[in-house]
């Protein structure tokens, strides 16, 4: 491989000294974004996070519904199943 001129030598040296001058401009726009994604992933959970409580809140006062039916249900089933016994017995004696 030939050796470089010293005029080459110095010109690749300018160049890589002048993208290097750049990087801390580049790292602080790269931070900023950095930032900014955090606090827009931060805000996104959050509302997430809210409908999932808002779901879980919907959801148990389904639960609560449902469960009040079948609790008036099961008293309904245990009045006619007395009805029916209190009259067999009626029948049986009479």
């Amino acid at each position: 491989m030939p050796a470089q001129t010293l005029a080459a030598r110095v010109d690749s040296l300018e160049q890589r000294v002048t993208r290097l001058e750049e990087l801390p401009a580049r790292v602080d726009a790269l931070t900023l974004q950095v930032s900014q994604l955090r606090d827009e992933m931060r805000s996104e959970c959050s509302a997430v996070r809210d409908e999932i409580r808002a779901g879980d809140e919907r959801v148990m006062e389904q639960a609560r519904v449902l469960h009040e039916d079948v609790v008036s249900r099961l008293a309904l089933i245990q009045e006619g199943a007395k009805a029916r016994r209190n009259t067999r017995s009626r029948d049986r004696k009479g």
